[in-house]
């Protein structure tokens, strides 16, 4: 797909840098290590169907997503690895998870009856993994009473509901290596007391703990931010850059000294500016505390994003940037000549994250895939 010159913004994903950064991560951990990819959220923000279509080329042990919905969407679009609900579902999602023949992350024994029941009225079994939570919190059984819960795990068993794989999630992997470490034990400590078979699937670490403590890898490893160009963590490697955010010059205007811009008219023009505004705002997932604070780039330069950013529009001071004229293209995320701007640096100015950055780009931008079918 091609980039339209009728967009006013859009999303660039690079095909080859999504791969070569699951490739990354396979080498990290080894061929004893499988990878699931976390595709949930519409895949970081990606588009769900090109990304997975594009990391079919790794072959996955299956991919990860958080609800029913996204395991549907999956189901349609022609799915038929494994696909692993890594969150609790509701109850009245369970049946219809067990017909599509969803793998299903379970936390409790109410789960477990639910799941059971399910399987038997649609008349097929059921594959779960026991999440155990050692610290989390949100969800899974305690580690600390795997031994008292076990039964109900070994009655669901007995009824034809196949233990397929256990894990739990880190919470501080990005930030050091010794909560994982401390979580690592409590999870070990869990499964000596489950008696785990020697064919489970075990899984623990996600992008960040591969790259800090790949020993850990176990079976497989849920990647999720690295692969789509966001850090991992401090002081880890960083990934290629996935994602651009590209958006055109609408309007252009000579400011005078005490111009004005945008709501609240929190910018003030001291001399005479010239602007430019951008067709893109919140509503298409640009942070809204960018204004008076972030940049982008035009021409390989950087200009200041001043006044508020409204939900359709950014303005920039293009003062110090000769030639600029409407439709000409600005990079609000990713590169332009010399000059850089990260979805981490963006997370930063923004007061969040990369993972929110990138789940947050709305569906109104059309997402145009580089390196996909020889685009």
């Amino acid at each position: 797909m091609l980039t339209n010159s009728r967009d006013r913004a859009w999303v660039e994903i690079q095909a080859d840098a999504l791969l070569r950064n699951a490739s990354v991560l396979q080498q990290v951990v080894g061929p004893g290590s499988e990878l699931i990819p976390m595709v949930k959220a519409n895949a970081y923000g990606l588009g769900l169907s090109a990304t997975v279509r594009t990391l079919e080329a790794i072959n996955p042990w299956g991919f990860g997503v958080a609800t029913l919905s996204e395991g549907l969407e999956l189901r349609r679009l022609g799915v038929t690895c494994p696909i692993l609900v890594v969150s609790p579902l509701p109850p009245a999602s369970t049946e219809l998870a067990v017909e599509a023949g969803l793998q299903l992350g379970i936390s409790n024994p109410e789960s477990l009856r639910l799941v059971t029941s399910a399987a038997e009225r649609v008349g097929r079994a059921a594959d779960i993994h026991i999440e155990i939570d050692t610290g989390i919190g949100r969800a899974g059984f305690n580690w600390k009473d795997a031994g008292s819960w076990k039964r109900y795990l070994d009655d669901a068993i007995k009824l034809g509901v196949r233990w397929a794989g256990s894990y739990t999630h880190l919470h501080s992997a990005d930030e050091g290596h010794d909560t994982v470490l401390e979580q690592w034990t409590r999870f070990q400590e869990a499964l000596r007391q489950l008696d785990v078979p020697d064919n489970m699937l075990v899984h623990v670490v996600n992008s960040a703990g591969a790259l800090r403590l790949p020993e850990l890898a176990a079976s497989a490893i849920r990647t999720g931010i690295f692969l789509y160009g966001g850090s991992a963590g401090v002081g880890l490697p960083d990934p290629e850059p996935v994602v651009s955010v590209r958006a055109r010059v609408v309007h252009m205007r000579q400011a005078h000294a005490g111009d004005t811009v945008g709501y609240g008219a929190t910018y003030r023009a001291e001399s005479n500016e010239h602007w430019a505004s951008l067709g893109i705002g919140y509503g298409d997932g640009i942070p809204r505390l960018l204004g008076n604070r972030g940049s982008i780039l035009i021409h390989g330069c950087r200009a200041p994003i001043i006044g508020r950013i409204s939900m359709d529009v950014t303005v920039v001071n293009i003062s110090e940037i000769p030639n600029v004229s409407l439709g000409d293209i600005a990079t609000l995320i990713g590169s332009d000549k010399d000059e850089q701007i990260t979805v981490d640096e963006i997370a930063e100015q923004a007061d969040t994250i990369g993972y929110e950055i990138l789940t947050g780009l709305s569906p109104r931008l059309p997402r145009i895939w580089k390196g996909l079918d020889g685009q």
